[in-house]
């Protein structure tokens, strides 16, 4: 007979990605947040309660490791199986994975989970090896991860936090994971050259750059705890949309008329004094995730969407680790997407996460 049981009376339930303290309901903020379970029984239901303007949140979940479900959802408070008619004795791992970034242009998609629904017994989830955090922009949001390579709509069905090679990464190392990442954004401003665009600025909170009073209620401007979990990794794949505002108008503060602009000389080369103006944020942010980070390595990566802008990247990462005296700052290339390795949106796919996660992988396997 299956009984319903409240999140928040699961001690055995493991918690994903940056959130407050409350688990009545628990709400999900980032890309691949969710929980994780161990459970015994023939069946299991989710509770959802789910709210947006704009963009309806979508999710995935995987039963054994293996992914075997994925859903758009639509606003209310509902119940969603996860399994059913399996056999009663085993346990089964279930993670649930929210596969829609953190939307800072509709600060009411959310998903809330307030319960499961069971006839089993739920057990401990082990720790893995490792605690990798990714930051990044819409690579690491998982954009351009499902639909045809024609698609150009800009629309939460093409998000994927399970394709993704932050993912896919985590699974080579076996690593529990978290995701702080923006479509669109940088470490200095916006890919149309916004600065209140600039990812490190909300850095310390839990979810800070998802806008209005329903935000706020539910603590995502609240100060985030980073001793409750510290990561072995901090992955940075930044500076793609730095790179991409130096081709685009420049953009009008509403508030003060102030226009910015990552400016071009006449000859087509990077005006430098904008060049710099990145570096020193990027330093900047590598300081501060030093000091939230103090025993993390920390690994810059760039160069999916294009290598253009990477002697700029180096150059601060390498400033950053001689001027600090910290030798666990690294620069790491990752595959460029080719015509063969690209999804939707003309952002890399499944292929080119693929390479990339062999890539870093690979490497912090050595590194570690």
């Amino acid at each position: 007979m299956l009984r319903e049981t409240k999140l928040k009376e699961i001690p055995e339930i493991k918690i994903h990605g940056r959130t407050t303290a409350c688990r009545d309901p628990l709400t999900l903020f980032w890309t691949a947040s969710g929980f994780e379970c161990n459970v015994t029984g023939s069946e299991l239901w989710v509770e959802l309660e789910v709210t947006f303007h704009l963009y309806e949140p979508w999710f995935s979940y995987t039963v054994n490791g293996d992914w075997v479900g994925r859903q758009m959802l639509q606003k209310g408070r509902y119940w969603i199986p996860l399994f059913r008619g399996m056999s009663p004795e085993t346990v089964k791992n279930v993670h649930f994975f929210k596969d829609l970034q953190a939307m800072s242009d509709d600060g009411e998609s959310y998903i809330h989970i307030h319960a499961l629904r069971h006839d089993g017994t739920f057990y401990p989830v082990a720790d893995k090896k490792l605690k990798m955090e990714f930051i990044g922009d819409s690579i690491t949001s998982g954009e351009g991860l499902f639909g045809a390579k024609s698609e150009q709509d800009w629309i939460p069905m093409f998000f994927s936090a399970v394709r993704s090679y932050a993912y896919q990464t985590a699974e080579r190392l076996d690593a529990e994971y978290r995701i702080f990442s923006q479509s669109g954004w940088g470490v200095h401003n916006t890919w149309d050259n916004n600065i209140n665009g600039a990812l490190p600025k909300y850095y310390k909170e839990i979810c800070s750059l998802m806008p209005g009073a329903e935000n706020e209620r539910l603590g995502g401007k609240q100060p985030h705890d980073f001793a409750s979990w510290q990561p072995d990794v901090v992955v940075v794949n930044l500076g793609t949309n730095d790179a991409a505002s130096f081709d685009q108008p420049a953009w009008t503060d509403t508030q003060t008329g102030e226009r910015y602009k990552m400016r071009r000389e006449a000859d087509g080369s990077y005006c430098m004094e904008d060049v710099k103006a990145f570096q020193q944020a990027a330093k900047a942010f590598l300081g501060l995730l030093r000091s939230c980070n103090p025993s993390a390595q920390i690994v810059w990566c760039f160069g999916m969407l294009g290598m253009d802008f990477q002697q700029y990247i180096q150059e601060a990462v390498s400033a950053y680790a001689q001027e600090a005296s910290d030798h666990k700052v690294l620069y790491l290339p990752l595959p460029p997407m080719t015509p063969e390795s690209a999804g939707s949106r003309e952002h890399p796919g499944f292929k080119c996460h693929q390479q990339a996660a062999e890539v870093l992988a690979g490497y912090l396997a050595e590194l570690l």
